[in-house]
């Protein structure tokens, strides 16, 4: 499949986003992680939350040669996401498996991703670091998406909210804890909705 389908295949996943409001990642967003990708050049990507995999096409397209395994596990958008896909072209490349990540059997994973992409639910960023980082090498790079909430992971909680505010207290909670965590090189990049650059130190 050439290009021509792989640009009306994301046209067509943005369409589906829009009408059945699934949140994907902001253009912005999108360009300076896979600029970052295309830094590091890592050779597997596990992504934790496909949503509908516009995301894991973006960075298939970004870095020709990568494997990129990737967790959704919604009914729906796990469906939606393996018929785009395929579409793309990219199918051989992305393996998207139909699970709770928090609950995910690694023995179907590679034993170990040069990087790790957490672009699932917001207010469990650090049960997924937890349980994933055992799967990431020395040098290798954990990204983590929304970590500015669309400006409220910044606000007093008083100003955010209720519903919200368990959500926004444990990303502040989680970006902090990685700030000061003396194994990782951390950096929070704002652009799109705020990426955290996670580098993991040699021993």
């Amino acid at each position: 499949m050439g290009q021509q389908q792989l640009a009306e295949t994301l046209e067509s996943i943005k369409s589906y986003a829009v009408q059945h409001h699934v949140p994907i990642m902001e253009e912005q967003g999108i360009d300076e992680l896979t600029q970052l990708l295309d830094q590091q050049k890592p050779a597997s990507i596990l992504e934790i939350g496909a949503a509908i995999g516009f995301s894991a096409i973006k960075m298939a397209q970004a870095l020709p040669v990568c494997k990129i395994d990737t967790i959704e596990r919604d009914d729906s958008r796990f469906g939606q996401a393996e018929k785009f896909i395929l579409e793309s072209g990219y199918g051989e490349r992305i393996r998207i498996f139909h699970a709770d990540a928090l609950e995910m059997d690694f023995s179907v994973l590679q034993p170990s991703y040069d990087a790790i992409f957490i672009d699932a639910a917001k207010g469990q960023y650090e049960r997924f670091f937890e349980k994933y980082e055992t799967l990431l090498p020395e040098g290798g790079i954990i990204y983590c998406d929304n970590m500015l909430m669309h400006g409220m992971a910044d606000q007093p909680l008083a100003d955010i909210p209720r519903r919200k505010r368990t959500m926004i207290r444990n990303i502040k909670k989680f970006r902090e804890q990685m700030m000061a965590n003396p194994l990782y090189d951390v950096q929070l990049l704002p652009v799109g909705d705020g990426i955290m650059v996670c580098k993991k130190k040699s021993q």
